[in-house]
This record gives structure tokens, C-alpha cells and sequence, in this order.
């Protein structure tokens, strides 16, 4: 049967999640850092391991690469994101890949593995990539499971008997139509919470310190939940516990030394 509800119709009304459902497919997906982005116009390189032919391919955030080893990763699917080395107890192989000079985060999709370096002249790729083709090779011939049981997993999103429609809808808007188009790029968005008309999120993998992950979520996300989902007022990104610990500590550190006054004024 044909569906007779366009989609026009839907923007600024009030539709039940019964109705929403069979109209995802139809939802233009969500183009995640440009009007023109394309996975085609991605440069990508190849490299035959042995066993493994791993692939490199590029992410809208310079300071991030995907590698793309031709097996599973996460065998079970889902997302697992490891922003630093204190929180690499779970992965052997991030233990590994975070002993590489210049590695700052690993983040572990379905079949790929995104890698963030520092943002300094001393942390190049044509020096780091090398190490990580044999470091992502010896560990996949080991034979060990990339996370230890237990490991923090973002699968699909969980939803909960008391979720209200707005909540569910958008849950199955993130699920369906922009975390997949995210992912593509070496991240991933998790939904943390939906507050007097805020959605909060988390971004992570080449989300994390991306130049565009401000207007990912402004002109994508945020317009998107907005078209279908009149509740939805704003989107926030939330940041860990520990980002803003360190950030606090480097500002207090910036207003003792004066060291951020002198790179400013350099800049000017």
C-alpha cells in the first residue's frame, strides 16, 4: 500500500512514532560534514599485510585515520570508543596501538579502526602508519580478542518501556539515519539524554576533536530531529568527566604562566 502521508506534512506537526516508523527509509540521510560529501571523493590507500590488506581511508578531521583491515573488528558490531590510554585496560590492542608515538585516541567500529594522532609537527602520518599496518597485522595473527568481555559497547539504541514518543523518535532517527552516515566516517554520535527540548549527545572517534563537529551538529543533526521532531529545541555535545578536568587544569595552568597570553599575542 502506498503511503499517503508526505513528508512536508510531517514538519512542525505532532506525529506518533507508529506513523514516523515506516517513513525512515524514505528521510533523506543526514550528509555529515559538507553539502558534497561523498565517500567516493575520499582518498584512500591499500596495503597487503601477509594475511590482512588493510586500508587507509581519510576523515573529514585531518588529525584522524581510518583503517579498514578487511575482517571484523568488533564481532559482535556496535562501536567502542577509547579516547586515551587510561582508558585502554579493556583492549589489548589499543594497548598496543597507544605504545605508537603520536597515537592521542583508537576508536573500534564494526570493521574498521579510527585512529587520532596529536596535533603536532611531530605526530605525521607517513611515520605513524607504518607502525600501525604492523601492529594491527601481529595482533590479528595472535589471535586475541580485540576487547576483553565487559568492554564498553554502543550497539543500537536502547529503548526503554517509559520512553515518551518524542524520546523514542528520536532515538530511531539517530539509529537509522545519522549515526550509520557518522560511522562511515570514523565516529560515532551516542544519545545521552533529552531535557526540556535539549537533545544531549556525545561524539566520538573522529568526532571527537573534529573542526567540523559543530556544524555536523548544528546543520545536520540538529535540523534533521528538528524537521520531524518539533520537541526537539537544540542540540548539545557533552563531554566526558575527564575532558573537562583537563581543561580545567590546563586553564589554570594557562592563568599561572601566562604561556596562553604569549601564544595569542604571537598569533596576532
Amino acid at each position: 500500500m502506498a503511503l499517503r502521508v508526505p513528508l512536508l506534512a510531517l514538519r512542525g506537526a505532532r506525529v506518533s512514532l507508529a506513523t514516523l516508523r515506516p517513513l525512515v527509509p524514505l528521510m533523506r540521510p543526514l550528509s555529515c560534514f559538507s553539502p558534497h560529501h561523498s565517500l567516493l571523493a575520499i582518498p584512500c590507500t591499500q596495503v597487503a599485510v601477509r594475511s590482512l590488506f588493510i586500508q587507509t581511508q581519510e576523515t573529514p578531521n585531518p588529525s584522524s585515520l581510518k583503517f579498514l583491515p578487511g575482517r571484523p573488528v568488533l564481532e559482535g558490531g556496535g562501536t567502542c570508543d577509547i579516547p586515551s590510554i587510561t582508558a585502554a585496560k579493556g583492549s589489548p590492542l589499543a594497548k598496543l596501538l597507544f605504545r605508537i608515538d603520536g597515537v592521542k585516541g583508537v576508536f573500534f567500529g564494526g570493521d574498521f579502526i579510527t585512529i587520532t594522532k596529536y596535533e603536532d609537527d611531530a605526530a605525521e602520518w607517513k611515520l605513524m602508519k607504518p607502525e600501525i599496518f604492523a601492529t594491527v597485522m601481529d595482533f590479528f595473527n595472535s589471535g586475541l580478542p580485540v576487547v576483553h568481555e565487559g568492554a564498553e559497547i554502543s550497539g543500537d539504541t536502547e529503548i526503554y518501556d517509559d520512553d515518551d514518543d518524542t524520546v523514542q523518535m528520536i532515538k530511531e532517527l539517530l539509529d537509522t539515519r545519522i549515526r550509520p552516515t557518522v560511522q562511515e566516517d570514523g565516529g560515532d554520535i551516542v544519545y545521552m539524554g533529552f531535557d526540556d527540548g535539549v537533545v544531549k549527545l556525545k561524539m566520538q572517534g573522529s568526532c571527537t576533536s573534529c573542526p567540523s563537529s559543530v556544524v555536523t551538529l548544528k546543520n545536520g543533526v540538529q535540523n534533521m530531529l528538528q524537521f520531524y521532531i518539533p520537541e526537539v529545541v537544540s542540540v548539545e555535545q557533552i563531554f566526558d568527566q575527564a575532558d573537562a578536568v583537563k581543561d580545567d587544569v590546563l586553564a589554570k595552568l594557562d592563568a599561572k604562566t601566562g604561556l596562553k597570553e604569549v601564544v595569542d599575542v604571537m598569533k596576532t
